[in-house]
């Protein structure tokens, strides 16, 4: 039997070309085969709303937000996926079904389905809704100008003075801490909009190396600053290869940076993955293995009311995971998490949204 530090261990980086070409599964090989976008609908089986009654009983348990002093929902409703439901109406509902049961912590971004998710979301906040939630989201912009026009857009497009949080998106290349750091930079649009009383607190986010992330943490202390949460994936995949778990999540506790868990499922990717389609383990499963670790929130995507009342549902009946019982869920994806064949957002470029759209880190326009 292989020891989780085993697991751990299996982080040396593998071209995406060679894995492709030799380490990827046939499994993985008919997922890239089949498009290589980002999953944009419901997965085959995903519950109805009709099949989760949620206990009117129910407690959302909550956690404290780093050194903030804020305490969010141990869940997060992810941005991306509102975007995605079938109309605003149905967006509303999923806002607000989650909000009413007791989720507090709001995902979006700037860029996210062309600024149609924040609008989304502004317009479900609207009846005091905006009022009983921890709102967060994204910009791209890696100058202090196209920073400053984003943060901008976003308070319009989210329909609010303040947002409670505002993270740099997509720290996914070597290259982003010294431009976000550098003279004119995006970190100096974030601090003035702070202090102007947009935005509460300041954060980053990426998906793509454990190492960027580290060297982001070391920039920002080099220009004595520090953030106040990092966003990152966290999933029963991710101990496997290039691990946030193992190499960033350690340093964040012990600064006490607000832990932003995301992709607890792969952004659906891995319900195509043989742990889930043969029912080796669950996406309940999933999110709760997320959530017994230090995160302060793990974000997940909801396009649907049926989804939302799933994560809902198992934030209700969390029972944090023991070392063992987390060992056991690793030892279930083990074989086919080695070298990242399902976490494409680390071995491709199909999340990386500012290398499609590059104007992006330097205007503030959606459209070339």
């Amino acid at each position: 039997m292989m020891r989780r530090r085993d697991f751990l261990s299996r982080s040396t980086y593998v071209p995406v070309a060679a894995f492709l070409g030799s380490t990827l599964g046939q499994a993985g090989r008919r997922v890239f085969a089949a498009g290589g976008e980002v999953p944009n609908r419901p997965q085959p089986g995903a519950p109805r709303p009709n099949d989760i009654d949620l206990p009117a009983s129910g407690t959302m348990p909550k956690r404290k937000l780093g050194r903030t002093g804020v305490e969010v929902s141990v869940v997060g409703l992810g941005g991306f996926h509102i975007g995605l439901a079938k109309d605003q109406r149905t967006a509303t509902e999923i806002v607000r079904t989650a909000v009413d049961h007791g989720m507090t912590f709001m995902d979006n971004c700037w860029d996210y389905n062309d600024g149609k998710s924040q609008e989304w979301m502004g317009q479900a906040l609207r009846d005091g809704y905006r009022q009983r939630v921890f709102l967060m989201t994204k910009i791209d912009g890696r100058t202090r100008e196209s920073a400053a026009a984003q943060i901008e857009q976003c308070l319009r497009s989210l329909q609010t003075d303040v947002i409670d949080l505002v993270q740099i998106h997509e720290i996914i290349r070597n290259t982003d801490p010294d431009l976000v750091f550098a003279r004119g930079g995006a970190i100096e649009a974030l601090v003035a909009a702070r202090k102007a009383g947009k935005i509460r607190f300041i954060g980053f986010t990426g998906h793509k190396s454990p190492d960027i992330h580290l060297k982001m943490l070391a920039t920002a202390s080099a220009h004595d600053f520090r953030f106040d949460t990092v966003q990152m994936p966290l999933n029963v995949m991710d101990a496997h290869y290039q691990s946030f778990e193992q190499k960033v999540l350690p340093v964040l506790v012990r600064q006490e940076i607000g832990v932003l868990g995301m992709k607890p499922l792969g952004s659906g990717v891995f319900f195509k993955s043989q742990p889930l389609a043969k029912r080796m383990l669950t996406p309940v499963d999933c999110l709760h293995y997320a959530m017994s670790l230090p995160t302060s929130v793990v974000i997940t995507g909801c396009d649907t009311v049926g989804i939302v009342k799933q994560a809902i549902d198992a934030a209700y009946r969390l029972q944090p995971m023991n070392d063992a019982q987390k060992h056991t869920l690793l030892e279930k994806t083990a074989a086919w998490a080695g070298a990242g064949e399902w976490e494409h957002y680390k071995t491709s470029n199909t999340f990386d949204g500012t290398a499609k759209h590059p104007w992006w880190l330097s205007t503030a326009s959606l459209s070339q």
